[in-house]
């Protein structure tokens, strides 16, 4: 058996909605695992936890400036940086 990880939301109906879908599989019968937050959970976020939109925002910049040539060379990137 094979494994895939996607995201997805549970309706007021328990009806299952993916937030992508997913590709390059044949049509058939799958098992499904849902892994869940408990309630206290989800009222204290993972502070780990970036947004989706935030880190897409971020890597859009990233290339932005790599293609435009705003970049430093590896050497300059430990300048100011102590490590013991």
């Amino acid at each position: 058996m094979k494994a895939i990880e996607v995201t997805g939301t549970i309706d007021e109906n328990g009806q299952l909605f993916l937030d992508q879908p997913i590709e390059n599989l044949p049509p058939g019968k799958v098992r499904v695992i849902l892994l869940f937050p408990e309630v206290a959970e989800e009222d204290e976020p993972d502070p780990d936890d970036t947004p989706v939109e935030e880190i897409k925002a971020s890597l859009r910049r990233a290339l932005q400036q790599a293609k435009s040539g705003q970049t430093k060379p590896i050497s300059e990137m430990w300048e100011g940086i102590d490590v013991e």
